[in-house]
């Protein structure tokens, strides 16, 4: 079902991006790739401050909005908390010789310009005009589009991990260590059930490890300790955890496809497949949304419960399931969470280094269901 947002007005646009890009952005520049009349989606950059070389800037937003499926013009909006400098010949509108760089580049490009404008803490303008006069805003609320909740917040909304009370920190970190001893002793000095029944239950479920990943997937934030625990060990060891980022992008053959492609390579350096690696990569068909944010809900609540030590893991998983989302912001939380804690991480250098030189995965570049 698409849901169909009208704008007759440059006050109407700014009322329903919100709706488009999930939040309400904050000190942003905002692309919006136009196919006619028609936009499906917002592209987020953080705003150019001194240090960004302005030609690079400018023909980076323009490559990306420029590779959104039948894209033929665009447009533009500054949200900033600068405000607008009075002059005695009117208005200056933070960012205008950036914006007028960015629309040079554009029109470069072949795009027709639909708008540009900027929103500031005390009104809106256009860059468009040659005296730009501020705009009060209007007060009516985002519309609510389908499968979309709460757009009030910032693009940093909802990047904080859930609460975890320390005594359940401290109950997942004892299992944790539990299974990885047992599992370390290999299968010759398994536990009872009469010994250590959970111990011998989370050993257990680990037989099969895509079934694993799959059931997880179920129990979201509900995760039982022993549970959490043994997802944790499975993240911590990068063949398991990229065999969980595979599957949970694509379905459980995935994960078997991908475990034995793993297991092939590290015993005899066999090549793993193509299409398992661009999903990595975000290459092939769209996974499942639906299927990326149960994941993404596990392991930030497995990064919750986890010991410090344990979390580079689950915390790097939930930035590539972020990125593989299209919600790059929220992926670079997760990473710099991960640098405080192992800057040597290998996984969040990589991701690191592809949402700096602003590298999304390809689904992310076509058009979805919202239009406007």
């Amino acid at each position: 079902m698409t849901t169909v947002l009208r704008a007759s007005s440059s006050s109407d646009f700014l009322r329903i991006i919100p709706s488009l890009a999930g939040f309400t952005p904050r000190e942003s520049l905002v692309l919006l790739p136009f196919h006619a009349t028609r936009t499906t989606g917002a592209l987020r950059l953080d705003l150019p401050r001194d240090e960004v070389e302005l030609s690079e800037y400018a023909d980076t937003a323009v490559a990306l909005v420029a590779r959104v499926e039948r894209t033929d013009a665009v447009a533009l909006v500054v949200y900033t908390d600068d405000e607008a400098q009075s002059t005695r010949d009117g208005v200056v509108l933070p960012f205008a010789v950036e914006v007028e760089v960015v629309l040079g580049c554009a029109s470069d490009a072949g795009l027709h310009i639909v708008d540009a404008l900027c929103v500031t803490p005390s009104g809106w303008a256009s860059y468009l005009v040659d005296e730009p006069e501020l705009e009060e805003f209007d007060d009516a609320p985002a519309p609510r589009v389908r499968g979309i909740g709460d757009v009030s917040g910032d693009q940093w909304a909802g990047a904080a991990l859930p609460d975890a009370d320390f005594a359940e920190r401290e109950r997942v970190g004892r299992a944790l260590l539990r299974i990885a001893d047992v599992l370390d002793r290999g299968d010759d000095d398994l536990p009872t059930a009469r010994d250590d029944p959970q111990t011998l239950a989370a050993v257990l479920l680990l037989d099969d490890v895509p079934v694993f990943f799959e059931a997880v997937l179920a129990m979201r934030e509900e995760l039982p300790t022993f549970a959490t625990a043994a997802l944790l060990w499975c993240l911590d060891r990068p063949l398991l955890r990229d065999v969980a980022l595979t599957q949970w992008a694509t379905d459980i053959l995935g994960g078997v496809r991908t475990l034995d492609a793993q297991l092939g390579f590290a015993e005899n350096r066999t090549a793993v497949p193509d299409d398992l690696g661009e999903v990595f990569l975000g290459r092939g068909p769209r996974p499942d949304p639906d299927r990326l944010e149960q994941a993404l809900a596990v392991v930030r609540a497995a990064a919750a419960r986890a010991p410090r030590a344990s979390r580079p893991g689950p915390l790097t998983a939930a930035a590539w399931l972020s990125w593989a989302l299209g919600r790059s912001s929220h992926a670079g939380r997760y990473l710099d969470m991960v640098g405080e804690i192992d800057p040597e991480y290998g996984l969040a250098q990589l991701l690191a280094t592809m949402i700096g030189a602003a590298v999304l995965p390809e689904w992310a570049f076509r058009r979805g269901e919202t239009a406007a």
